[in-house]
């Protein structure tokens, strides 16, 4: 039976994640900072460990407690909704701790043993901020798409090994509650110079009809670990899909 290890587990996409693959008979190693056991149901095959990406001690506790992984998805991602001026240099570092060096970090503990038995998949969960430019997100733009580079050079690094690495790229996720989460991680005040302006875009951000769901991203994420054809970038949802469309890419 697979076993696939999962960052980020306590809401939105990487629970909805660790549900699609329990639901299809995996083992699943649902991870997050500070464990939720209620969240998913009671099962063998379940297994809920405390990690933190950024944490060297953290990351080797749970790789050891995990044991043999097939695939990792690193989800696990903290958002920053602010423009660059009023954005601290802390905070700029403490976001690529989470969202590049995190999954490097990850990937590097189970390169490993996939490296190895010559066998396994990566699927880094990166974002459509990538291919479609937007305002107030440049922080958090320039953390996805060092993820993004990161991945597409991992590809070719683990692939005489027999390991893939896969992107999924999901657009915006109102209902899991991460913009809300990125607006509260901010601390800041947005400076005056351009808070008109980022009024007006979160607006019109709030008022879009095309979104993504937490199970469109698992059901990329699946097609990502399970299609060993499947492409390098996959988006996820109408609204990823559109941003694909206009940046020129082919949807498969």
């Amino acid at each position: 039976m697979p076993k696939i290890l999962i960052t980020g587990c306590s809401s939105g996409f990487g629970l909805a994640i660790a549900q699609r693959f329990m639901n299809a008979g995996w083992e699943v190693v649902a991870t997050m900072r500070v464990p939720r056991y209620d969240l998913l149901p009671s099962i063998d095959r379940l297994q809920i460990l405390p990690l933190d990406v950024t944490s060297a001690d953290s990351v080797a506790t749970a790789i050891e407690a995990a044991g043999t992984i097939d695939a990792l998805v690193n989800n696990a991602g903290v958002g920053m909704l602010n423009v660059l001026e009023g954005t601290e240099m802390p905070n700029i570092r403490e976001l690529f701790e989470t969202n590049v060096f995190g999954a490097m970090a990850m990937t590097k503990a189970v390169l490993p043993q996939m490296r190895v038995r010559r066998s396994g998949v990566v699927v880094n969960v990166s974002s459509t901020v990538t291919v479609k430019p937007l305002p107030a997100l440049s922080v958090y733009s320039a953390s996805k798409a060092a993820l993004n580079a990161f991945t597409e050079s991992l590809a070719i690094e683990a692939a005489r090994f027999g390991v893939r690495a896969r992107l999924v790229l999901p657009g915006s996720a109102p209902t899991t509650g991460f913009g809300k989460n990125a607006v509260a991680r901010m601390g800041m005040e947005i400076p005056e110079p351009y808070a008109a302006f980022v009024h007006d875009y979160l607006t019109k951000l709030r008022s879009r009809t095309e979104v993504t769901t937490a199970d469109e991203v698992a059901e990329a994420v699946w097609w990502a670990v399970t299609e060993i054809d499947a492409p390098m970038k996959i988006p996820a949802g109408a609204d990823a899909q559109t941003s694909f469309r206009e940046a020129g890419y082919s949807l498969v």
